[in-house]
């Protein structure tokens, strides 16, 4: 071969050899950032052209793939109870992405799950076509169905756990929406829906001072809101008061009244700290102050106590412990992701931390942590994560993935959880908690009324927590009404009890009895 000819021929291989560096290039190194940009239509075509998996509940599709004439969306996503799952399953839309459940187990629920990839086979051979995998979750039916009743016409939330594992048997936010808005394959009608559930032009709907705007139906409110707890509080300042061994449920703490009229005030000042039934926590116990919820005799107790011990008992409910991370130590993940609940450090040992021993200055938790603490009391002292997958499923519905329960914190002692249990169930029995005692059933509680607002001139969020036990089943129970339908509540009324009580009664209900 001459010479020319050979540098042609070794220019021909060098381009080849560029050529099927490049191919290599941009379908083994680059296959996935192509797949997955957002810009890549035959992608989401893709994805809907064969039936997505489903979200089960006791082994029941709560979800469907539907066909359609569209040639571009063959399937279209359906959810078969509307509103009721929408804050634990989320949305998953052609055109507006998806979120919660639906973004965090995609893998699963499109096939793509490496773990797929045989029943993928098998289902090609026998020509049973492309299908996803399921999602069984932990969720009680009838609990969810209590929980999402007894919140409608409200702006609120309710959890609801199982005590020994940490199963989320109940999550309900109200308002909610209908995901089927959202996963029509009309881009203009889906954007348009988006945006009426996305944006609130009522200034009147604005809570002063909170994080979040009441009404906005897709948040999450048990594990992205925090509140102030109010009075549900107690029972931590209880724990942290009970485990030192210095107080017990039968003995009345010292509380530094004014002698001439009783009444507790703040240190160097004239601004006194109200109770709701004065004449009865004059000299109260513990356990009498838990059931007509005495601000002075908890605000005395986490006086003694100090900021800093009332911290550390917060901290082993699972305060300050969300929102940091997977690799953070007892980080809470659902698999979806929980706001921080938080206890703040750096209290004066005055007015802050009287007034944050009564859940009030600047405390704010979930209703997934505080269904959390009254878990940890009925479990012998042990906090369980809370998680609300079950299994992952094949496409057969053979398990290839269950969750295990995890213990998070031994928050007190057994002898300590068995003390604040029988505190509560003092609460319903005798105190402010009447509204959910269930006939032949075992039941505790702490109502909650957090104000808000200068010298308490807003109207009050209304909470309450509990739990049922009856034949070895056991449920713990958070429910918290927002301002705009707690009504004109009055100052020296328990709210919580009144409002959310009967809400979280039903729910132990559905769970509890057969």
């Amino acid at each position: 071969m001459n010479k020319p000819l050979r540098r042609v021929s070794v220019f021909c291989l060098l381009l080849v050899a560029a050529l099927m560096l490049r191919s290599n290039w941009v379908q083994v190194v680059k296959a996935d950032d192509y797949a997955e940009n957002k810009n890549n239509k035959r992608a989401i075509y893709q994805q809907y052209s064969y039936p997505r998996g489903d979200f089960l509940v006791e082994g029941k599709p709560i979800t469907a793939s539907k066909k359609t004439d569209n040639k571009k969306y063959e399937y279209q996503r359906e959810y078969l109870y509307g509103e009721m799952y929408a804050p634990i399953i989320g949305f998953k839309s052609p055109s507006m992405g998806s979120n919660y459940l639906e973004s965090v187990e995609d893998d699963i629920l499109s096939g793509k799950d490496s773990r797929l990839f045989v029943r993928k086979v098998l289902d090609t051979v026998t020509n049973k076509g492309t299908r996803g995998g399921n999602v069984a979750l932990t969720i009680n039916a009838k609990a969810q169905e209590a929980a999402f009743n007894g919140l409608k016409g409200k702006t609120g939330a309710a959890v609801a756990l199982d005590p020994s594992t940490g199963k989320i048997l109940a999550m309900a936010s109200s308002p909610s929406y209908d995901p089927n808005q959202l996963a029509q394959n009309d881009r203009n009608a889906a954007a348009k829906a988006y945006d009426a559930l996305t944006h609130d032009t009522n200034p009147k709907l604005k809570v002063p001072d909170t994080n979040f705007d009441p009404r906005l139906p897709m948040e999450n409110r048990p594990i992205r809101y925090t509140y102030p707890p109010g009075s549900t509080f107690k029972l931590v300042t209880a724990a942290a008061a009970l485990s030192t061994g210095q107080y017990s449920p039968e003995k009345a703490p010292e509380v530094p009244r004014n002698p001439k009229d009783n009444k507790l005030y703040y240190p160097s000042s004239t601004i006194e700290l109200p109770d709701s039934h004065p004449e009865q926590c004059i000299g109260a116990t513990m356990a009498k102050a838990l059931e007509v919820s005495c601000n002075t005799v908890f605000a005395a107790v986490g006086t003694q106590l100090g900021p800093d011990k009332l911290k550390e008992q917060a901290d082993k409910f699972g305060f300050n412990n969300f929102g940091k991370g997977k690799e953070q130590k007892n980080a809470v993940y659902i698999p979806t992701r929980v706001v921080d609940s938080v206890f703040p450090t750096g209290l004066d040992t005055g007015g802050q931390t009287m007034r944050s021993a009564i859940g009030q200055d600047s405390v704010r938790a979930t209703p997934m942590e505080m269904a959390m603490v009254v878990a940890g009391i009925v479990n012998q002292g042990k906090v369980m994560k809370p998680y609300v997958v079950d299994e992952l499923r094949s496409q057969n519905l053979s398990v290839i993935e269950k969750t295990q329960p995890e213990l998070a914190s031994e928050a007190v002692s057994a002898p300590v959880a068995q003390q604040l249990k029988d505190m509560m169930i003092g609460v319903v029995n005798n105190g402010t908690g009447k509204p959910a005692a269930i006939p032949g059933v075992m039941v505790g509680g702490k109502t909650g009324t957090a104000q808000q607002g200068v010298n308490n001139d807003k109207s009050p969020f209304a909470w309450f927590v509990s739990f049922a036990e009856v034949d070895g089943k056991k449920v713990a129970v958070a429910v918290v009404i927002e301002p705009d339908s707690t009504g004109d509540i009055e100052r020296d009324d328990i709210g919580g009890g009144k409002l959310a009580g009967p809400i979280a009664k039903a729910i132990m209900e559905a769970v509890v009895k057969k």
